[in-house]
């Protein structure tokens, strides 16, 4: 008898050692997660627990720095690129998304093989052949395109003709396979994910006859959380930089409450925003996500935000009903009688509220709250100038004197730019927020021109459509004959007044008494000559003559 109980003892441990050689999914995809982790977590729908047997004949499992990766792909590495639209509301549905990145020159074409991109030319010249992998001939000859393969875990999955690849994802314990082409998406939903980060693994493997060969491996943190994430965009008319919290007084912010939700988990709810912007205007509440708010005093604010949403949820867990008091102390009470208030009865519709919050520190400061231009006039020069006619603009604005005044000249549509010119204001302006911009157009049309005044804090702009009209020839012969006309009689006025200076201050000597005089006198004379051709008349009449001798 005694023999016969080893005998069976050897049966035994010659059964339970296959089992204990076997790896399981846990030993092969992740050594980063204490034993018993995957029992921390429950069930994910459709995916499957690590505690399942691994086919290494089928996926082989390499380790990070193993050779082996270095030719498990030609012309290079492929590299898997792993993303989520984590953070995720607990009950909303999580997508994560993995996109392969191959060598050089490869790319995948329409049938899943992986071909090199057209005019690809390697260190002999163009490459004679355009596939990187003919994945079409493995599948017709093994009969994968209409047949099913034994996963890793023993469950059957189809090998359609255009899938060579196999990802694997990995998280809270649990293991679950997607095949596909070059990128693939995985959904799960999060009701049953433990709050916090988590991480997510990925391996891939391409397609290699019967088996399968890995090419990549990511890895990427997720988060799923019990509040709502949200995001507020503020944003001011005439601030000039709204990312730094600083808001102008006076002016309305608008904030826009945006809710991170890509799966739509609360498009079926009710949303309520509670506001407190820290100015003691009181709690503001609205079901709208977009609330415009006006400082009107400066400094430092704190903004809070509440947002709620009724959203489905565990039912709460019944709860006994307190004992009768009035019963007699000798009454048996029934085993498991423990009635529930109708109040907790659970229904399957069951709803919980969530919440989500958001807080900053702004600041608010004095700025430009508006400018305008009140007056357009054409400025008259003494000289025209047809091909660049000069505008005065009349400008005032509200709020704080600017430092600066900057305009941008454009077509009529304002679309293209022509012309733009900044300069900096003069600060003797006082409180009086009150100049002139004078710039200069390029010929008759009509402009549009942008001006903006600014200083620190704001930027106000204002916009109008400038006419320049335009000069016909004649208009432009006339103006040259005027100007030529006032040219010449401010040069005879000249004349006289140089003629009644030189009769008073200068005494007559006689020409034939000083040689030198003639000399230097010949200019004048020439001068003199011309004012007599200007000034026709009696000759006598001139002053030189008197004194001539001998004439009467």
């Amino acid at each position: 008898m005694q023999c016969l109980y080893c005998f069976l003892g050897f049966l035994l441990l010659a059964a339970r050692l296959p089992l204990d050689a076997a790896k399981r999914v846990h030993d092969v995809l992740s050594n980063e997660r204490p034993s018993g982790y995957m029992r921390e977590h429950r069930q994910l729908n459709g995916w499957s627990s690590d505690e399942n047997d691994w086919n290494e004949k089928l996926y082989p499992v390499w380790k990070r720095g193993d050779s082996r990766w270095k030719n498990s792909w030609k012309g290079g590495r492929v590299q898997a690129i792993l993303t989520s639209d984590a953070p995720a509301l607990v009950g909303s549905t999580i997508t994560f998304a993995v996109n392969l990145v191959f060598p050089r020159c490869q790319q995948e074409d329409a049938s899943g093989n992986i071909v090199y991109e057209k005019n690809f030319r390697n260190d002999t010249g163009p490459s004679p052949d355009p596939y990187v992998y003919n994945w079409t001939p493995w599948t017709e000859d093994s009969g994968w395109g209409n047949g099913t393969r034994q996963g890793h875990h023993g469950k059957p999955f189809p090998h359609p003709r255009k899938w060579n690849f196999v990802y694997v994802f990995h998280t809270l314990g649990q293991h679950f396979q997607k095949l596909g082409q070059c990128s693939v998406r995985v959904s799960i939903n999060t009701a049953n994910v433990t709050l916090g980060p988590q991480i997510m693994e990925v391996t891939v493997y391409r397609r290699y006859r019967r088996a399968y060969v890995p090419i990549a491996k990511v890895k990427d943190v997720y988060v799923v959380t019990d509040q709502i994430p949200v995001f507020v965009t503020m944003s001011q008319k005439n601030n000039r930089n709204s990312s730094d919290e600083t808001f102008l007084k006076d002016l309305p912010i608008t904030f826009d409450v945006l809710i991170h939700d890509p799966s739509h988990f609360l498009s079926e709810s009710a949303i309520y925003y509670k506001w407190n912007f820290g100015d003691n205007t009181g709690l503001f509440v609205s079901n709208n996500h977009t609330l415009n708010h006006t400082y009107v005093l400066n400094g430092t604010f704190s903004l809070n935000l509440t947002v709620q949403a009724t959203v489905p949820g565990p039912c709460p867990s019944p709860s006994p009903r307190p004992p009768n008091t009035t019963a007699s102390l000798d009454s048996p009470v029934p085993a498991g009688d423990n009635a529930l208030e109708p109040r907790e009865i659970p229904d399957k519709n069951c709803h919980i509220n969530r919440y989500g919050y958001f807080k900053a520190t702004i600041t608010i400061v004095e700025g430009i709250l508006e400018v305008n231009i009140i007056q357009v006039t054409d400025v008259l020069m003494p000289v025209p100038q047809p091909d660049n006619p000069l505008v005065d603009f009349v400008v005032n604005c509200q709020g704080s004197i600017p430092t600066e005044v900057c305009t941008v000249i454009s077509d009529p549509t304002c679309q293209v730019t022509q012309n733009t010119v900044c300069d900096p204001v003069d600060m003797d302006l006082g409180d009086m927020c009150l100049l002139t911009v004078r710039r200069a157009f390029g010929g008759s049309g009509t402009y549009c021109m942008n001006l903006t005044l600014g200083d620190d804090a704001s930027l106000a702009l204002t916009s109008t459509l400038v006419s320049i009209p335009g000069r016909d020839p004649d208009s432009l012969l006339r103006m040259a004959n005027g100007t030529l006309v006032f040219v010449g009689c401010m040069a005879i006025f000249i004349t006289v007044i140089a003629l009644l200076v030189y009769k008073k201050h200068k005494e007559y000597k006689p020409i034939e008494n000083s040689t030198g005089i003639v000399v230097r006198g010949k200019g004048l004379n020439v001068f003199l000559n011309c004012a007599k051709m200007l000034f026709p008349g009696n000759q006598e009449k001139d002053p030189l003559l008197k004194n001539q001798p001998g004439m009467l």
